[in-house]
């Protein structure tokens, strides 16, 4: 059943590795979630790689940052083009899956990166980008994220400013998705009521089941589908499981501090801190804890499925970027254990590959038709 599937992920960080590791993609995982050996166990044939600018770390570079993580993905893909393929739509994804080529697409994760400029996001898009995530956890010049609406020192805008909005039609224009994951409630309002193309979240989970401002919750999960557009869950215990989410928060503090007091060293030596080291932190915390159950994530995969619909759900792991996975899933080689438990709940082979990448695979080329 697994095999018959085109599997598409649609969020993965894997980027800093190819950039501030020397990583190969073709070389083993090395401690990390995704590799193409990893890739090819686990029949997982397409991977949206985000290109995520931490927004503290390279506060006044964030273009320079974002243009250094595409050209290492892009990279990757001119040293082994016998094995990895970039995709630039749903057709090309059809094409690499055809050849028994690894597909290799990507995403800005914060609209941060674009400096205020559409010129930037044009520019984005030509190198091959096809979605942007309009916020990471901080509110950047024209969209608030859920990540900082508490913190009274940052300036929120009750949603998209004007050049927000600009940002969104340019986005349909182009043929770019736009992604919901990570904005507050206020933006999703403002971009549903501007975008007319069909949303992606490519990597949120069920506010309903974990109460994280980073899900979506059922009233968002009908919007999205009314447009057309789909809910790729999230792996991270923090966003699927309750229990899991407040053991962590508890530790919010303290973890902080000790991420701090890294960072201070490198701001000393005058270098931005790479992710793997304080992500090397987060795995320490983490560890503390426990892992979450499967069921947790399979319950959010069949929540988004049961309330938005079987044509509005998918998988948005967000491998490398997060400290650890749920119980069973090491790396991607362990995704056919979500078919299996998704078969297990009764869903059909059919309904299985919708999720797995069938439904992404509709919404990236509705996106695309509609530009055209």
């Amino acid at each position: 059943m697994h095999e018959s599937a085109i599997v598409i992920d649609g969020h993965a960080d894997t980027p800093q590795r190819f950039v501030d590791e020397g990583w190969e993609f073709t070389g083993s995982i090395d401690g990390g979630m995704l590799s193409l050996d990893t890739a090819r166990q686990g029949g997982l044939g397409a991977e949206f790689f985000a290109i995520w600018v931490e927004p503290s770390q390279w506060a006044g570079r964030f273009a320079e940052r974002t243009l250094a993580l595409i050209e290492g993905v892009l990279e990757q893909v001119r040293k082994h083009s016998t094995v990895l393929r970039l995709c630039l739509s749903a057709e090309d994804i059809l094409t690499a899956h055809t050849e028994g080529r690894f597909g290799v697409l990507m995403g800005v994760e914060g609209g941060h990166s674009i400096e205020n400029d559409l010129e930037l996001l044009r520019a984005y898009h030509r190198l091959g980008v096809r979605y942007m995530t309009l916020t990471w956890s901080n509110t950047n010049e024209w969209a608030d994220s859920s990540g900082d609406l508490g913190n009274e020192q940052v300036e929120h805008h009750g949603g998209l400013t004007a050049f927000g909005r600009e940002v969104i039609i340019e986005m349909n224009r182009l043929g770019m998705m736009v992604d919901v994951s990570h904005v507050s409630d206020a933006t999703l309002a403002t971009v549903m009521a501007v975008s007319s193309a069909p949303i992606v979240a490519s990597h949120s989970s069920a506010r309903a089941l974990t109460d994280s401002p980073r899900n979506l919750s059922d009233e968002w999960l009908r919007a999205i589908a009314a447009r057309g557009g789909i809910v790729m869950v999230n792996f991270f215990p923090a966003f699927i499981d309750e229990g899991w989410r407040a053991a962590w928060m508890a530790q919010k503090e303290e973890r902080q501090i000790a991420i701090n007091e890294l960072a201070g060293e490198y701001r000393a030596l005058g270098r931005p801190m790479p992710h793997h080291v304080s992500n090397a932190i987060d795995r320490e915390f983490a560890a503390r804890l426990g892992r979450a159950p499967l069921a947790s994530l399979i319950d959010h995969i069949d929540h988004v499925a049961q309330v938005a619909g079987i044509d509005h759900v998918g998988i948005g792991t967000d491998f490398d970027g997060i400290p650890c996975l749920p119980e069973g899933i090491d790396s991607a080689a362990d995704l056919p254990k979500i078919t299996a438990a998704l078969l297990q709940r009764g869903y059909s082979g059919e309904d299985v590959r919708k999720i797995l990448g069938g439904n992404l695979l509709r919404v990236f080329s509705a996106v695309q038709n509609l530009a055209r």
